[in-house]
């Protein structure tokens, strides 16, 4: 049997604001298994990076864990104290900011910053701490550590930013890195070398849940991909077959706004209309307002995720009806 490395079951999260209560997440469930690279796609603002932070325990006030539960390698860390949350975080579960130029210290060099994830983790001296970072720097193929060791992170350039921000998240050997967005501004090349670079992680054991809303980049590295949409999950599967013959409406949708090299020029495809206010989400299907086979149960009911084929589930009317066919 497949080990899970992270399973999110019907996870919420609530904004109480002066107009009301936003579900940024609403009742997300999804796995990580063991040695897989899983991907979450969609929209800026569909809740992804939301997500990531409410399974490392770092939703902010006014923003609360209102549902569902978080399990780590079979134990639950939903409503641990923050102080067993702490050890948790850079021993057994890292995270990969959007930004590696915000997220690491402008004052302080790189290798210092890595020293003090190991130490703060691993019992060891400064000398064994800058001895285990070098190594480290070399994993992730940063070249010349010693030398990047002194450098302050304006000094590097993003690529090696990133790999310094990968290298602090791995230092102390995660069960599970969460990757939010970590090819954001890069060019091509240093896309592809970061991508690697986590397929190689994930060789090595480290499991990865993977969030961009890149299509290429879920379709290249990912094993398996949930798709986002206004705060819920609307279509999971193997990442080939749900790129060959994607069930949901959106996820089509997605795909279809993908600018193609192919010879003939196709025009390029939008989903019509713009996603809606969290505050004031359709009283069926969240997509409804902009799905053009809506039906009369879309725009009443709430779809739930089921599963239409083997290992390929989705959040619609519309395709259990196919499926059934």
């Amino acid at each position: 049997m497949e080990q899970t490395v992270l399973e999110v079951k019907n996870l919420t999260v609530s904004f109480h604001t002066e107009k009301g209560v936003i579900l940024p997440v609403n009742g997300v469930t999804l796995t990580v298994p063991a040695g897989k690279i899983v991907g979450v796609v969609g929209e800026s603002g569909c809740g992804k990076s939301m997500t990531a932070r409410a399974i490392m325990g770092l939703v902010k006030y006014p923003g609360k864990v209102t549902g569902g539960k978080i399990f780590l390698c079979g134990k639950e860390i939903t409503q641990l104290p923050e102080k067993e949350r702490r050890r948790l975080r850079g021993s057994e579960i890292s995270m990969i900011f959007q930004e590696p130029m915000t997220s690491l210290n402008p004052v302080v060099k790189v290798g210092k910053q890595v020293d003090e994830a190991v130490r703060l983790h691993t019992p060891c001296t400064r000398a064994e701490a800058k001895q285990k970072t070098l190594n480290m720097f070399r994993e992730v193929e940063i070249p010349e550590p010693e030398a990047r060791y002194n450098c302050y992170p304006h000094q590097l350039s993003g690529g090696l930013r990133q790999r310094v921000m990968i290298a602090m998240a791995m230092i102390c050997r995660p069960r599970l890195l969460i990757a939010d967005e970590p090819t954001t501004a890069l060019d091509v090349t240093v896309e592809a070398q970061i991508l690697k670079l986590l397929e190689k992680l994930r060789d090595a054991g480290t499991s990865v849940l993977l969030i961009s809303h890149n299509l290429g980049v879920i379709a290249r590295t990912c094993d398996e991909v949930s798709v986002m949409y206004a705060g819920r999950i609307v279509e999971h599967g193997e990442t080939a077959a749900l790129f060959e013959k994607p069930l949901h409406p959106y996820t089509r949708g997605l795909l279809r706004s993908v600018a193609s090299l192919r010879a003939g020029g196709e025009t390029l495809q939008t989903i019509p209309g713009v996603v809606p206010n969290l505050l004031h989400l359709p009283k069926g299907c969240s997509f409804s307002l902009r799905c053009e086979k809506c039906g009369a149960d879309c725009e009443e009911k709430v779809p739930e995720l089921r599963q239409i084929a083997p290992g390929h589930f989705a959040r619609c009317f519309l395709a259990e009806k196919e499926g059934k066919e």
